[in-house]
């Protein structure tokens, strides 16, 4: 069982054509020729070592979509060995990879398509503006050149933005394909030997290393066939220059005896060497093909803020004390007054106001610009003077339960006659009287006015309390509202609000139609492509899986949840169940179900 680095491999070239894309690949050179000096008799040791790390790293992992095993595999059953427990995490190890792996492409394909279907504007846009100020220099340069020596030189950079994205998309495609379908067979593998491996670990332990085996074989098969196809035709360069080439197990007779102890340590540490090799060969192929980083895409607003900034510094330095200027003290002095005063006249008074009103004043009615009593003294007063008046012209005594309207009438009556000699009897009559009584009228409703006026104002002190404390209501709302939105991270699909509830079913609306495709092209015999769907619809059922976990356990729900999610990736299970699991999906369990306003 000896493990022999292959012949052909060699140092990667360092030309400095290729020296940014083999960096990663040296430590995965560097530690295949340690590895190869070490005598196979004591490499138990050295992959106890190795086993122990990954173990503790694969622990530090983000959980991945269940393998298709038992449940009670490997840990819960006394036959488990500790070999196939360390099978049981290669397996885990294999599967995060590739599905990372599978994500890292899906990201860059999405980005490219997404590009592909804009605009000739904004594909010219791109090539520009979005791939780093060299390449800006460089196609300024051409487009000019072009310009003045074409009169097509708008429609040259579109095809050329057309040909950078395609290229990109096919071979992103060509590799999440491979991909697809290596991680198809796996799984389907691993679900037709679950009960095996839980049974007679010795016997199938060999057997399932030789199909990993035969399948990194079928992968670098297809990745060979990449390389014959599009390395004459790339416009990266560099792109094809490596190809990958896997360790193989020697031929086992699997039905012959068992494996020591020191081959089984042996065919793991090959399988943990092939999978490094693969993770390197993806991290140059697709960072080759990937989209472009956030700096990269953004580095002309970078560079406009990166500006601004150095401006905006250079005019804050010549204000500040630094250059003997107190400009900047007085502006935060003013600042600092500005809202003390804002949180005085829309905070603090407001809301004493209300307190005030709350508590003081249905207690100190009474008091304010009008008093009953003063009103009640007026009224008495004018009573008198009315009653005193009727008296005497009438000579009568008058009722105590006469009116003030009554009276009155008998004061209008005389003051009529009064008038028609007002000079007499304004000297000698009861002229003068009567038109101090009528002040005295007036001034009662005036006061009475006065009094009702009082009394809505005193009731309205409260709401002006309010409209006054809008500002600062409106203020705390505002930055309440983005608190909430930061919390509850609704722009993605791991969070709690719409946004994240509209994405975690557009998942699995995608899990369902690649169902449906998956049987379709079962029934239209295109085995090949078949493979290649259910191993997205593998990869769908881990997107969904991850995000889905944290609202589920927070509904009570994830049990059930999770155990969906696996009969979906059962690899025998009827179509028609898996359709009636994904409407289960969306229409039963509350961290899928849609927001009540779009109910």
């Amino acid at each position: 069982m000896d493990s022999q680095p292959p012949a052909n491999e060699s140092p990667p070239s360092t030309t400095p054509s290729n020296i940014g894309e083999i960096v990663p690949l040296y430590s995965s050179y560097l530690w295949n020729r340690v590895a190869s000096l070490i005598p196979t008799s004591n490499s138990i040791i050295l992959g106890k070592f190795s086993n122990l790390f990954r173990q503790t790293f694969t622990k530090s992992r983000r959980v991945s979509f269940p393998l298709p095993l038992p449940s009670e595999f490997p840990c819960s059953s006394p036959n488990i060995s500790s070999d196939t427990s360390r099978i049981y995490a290669v397996l885990e190890e294999i599967m995060a990879d590739v599905l990372s792996n599978l994500h890292d492409i899906q990201k860059s394909l999405d980005f490219w398509q997404s590009r592909a279907e804009g605009s000739n504007a904004r594909k010219a846009y791109f090539m520009i503006f979005e791939r780093g100020p060299v390449a800006f220099v460089n196609e300024s340069k051409n487009f000019v050149r072009k310009s003045l020596s074409e009169d097509s030189a708008m429609q040259h950079l579109c095809q050329s933005s057309s040909s950078h994205m395609s290229d990109r998309m096919r071979v992103l495609m060509e590799l999440r394909s491979s991909l697809a379908s290596f991680l198809a067979q796996l799984y389907v593998e691993l679900d037709k030997r679950g009960e095996d491996l839980l049974k007679n670990p010795e016997k199938s332990l060999p057997s399932l290393l030789a199909v990993i085996n035969r399948l990194f074989s079928n992968l670098e098969g297809s990745f060979s066939h990449l390389h014959a196809v599009r390395e004459s035709d790339s416009s990266i360069d560099g792109s094809y220059s490596m190809p990958l080439v896997f360790d193989r197990l020697p031929e086992i007779n699997e039905e012959g005896s068992q494996w020591t102890d020191c081959e089984l340590t042996d065919a793991i540490n090959l399988v943990h060497k092939n999978l490094e090799k693969l993770n390197s060969y993806l991290s140059v192929m697709v960072g080759k093909h990937r989209k472009p980083r956030r700096m990269t895409l953004y580095w002309v607003r970078y560079t406009c803020g990166a500006v601004g900034l150095s401006v905006f510094s250079i005019w804050l330095l010549r204000h500040s004390s630094l250059m003997g200027s107190s400009d900047i003290d007085n502006w935060i002095h003013d600042a600092k007054e500005a809202t003390m005063s804002f949180f005085s006249d829309h905070v603090e008074q407001p809301l004493l106001a209300i307190r005030y009103e709350l508590f003081d004043t249905f207690r100190k009615r009474h008091k304010g610009v009008m008093e009953t009593e003063e009103v009640q003294l007026t009224q008495d007063s004018l009573h008198r003077m009315l009653r005193n008046f009727c008296e005497q012209d009438t000579r009568e005594k008058i009722p105590n339960n006469a009116s003030d309207q009554e009276m009155l009438e008998v004061v209008m009556n005389r003051y009529e006659k009064e008038l028609v000699h007002p000079i007499h009897n304004l000297l000698n009559g009861e002229l003068a009287r009567g038109l101090l009584i009528q002040v005295q009228k007036l001034k009662l409703d005036i006061e009475t006015a006065m009094l009702e006026l009082d009394q809505i104002l005193r009731a309205n002190e409260i709401n002006f309390a309010i409209l006054a404390a809008l500002p600062a209501f409106f203020l705390s709302l505002g930055m309440l509202t983005l608190l909430r939105t930061w919390l509850k991270q609704d722009s993605r699909a791991q969070g709690r609000g719409r946004i994240a509830r509209i994405h975690r079913r557009l998942l699995v609306v995608e899990i369902e139609k690649r169902i449906m495709q998956y049987q379709s092209y079962i029934e239209q015999g295109r085995d090949k492509d078949a493979e290649n769907v259910f191993g997205l619809l593998i990869y769908s059922l881990e997107r969904l899986y991850r995000v889905v976990e944290k609202p589920a356990r927070t509904s009570g729900e994830w049990d059930l949840v999770k155990q969906d999610l696996i009969e979906l990736g059962k690899p025998q299970q009827q179509t028609s169940y898996k359709l009636t699991v994904t409407q289960r999906l969306v229409k039963v369990y509350d961290c899928l179900l849609p927001t009540l306003q779009r109910q």
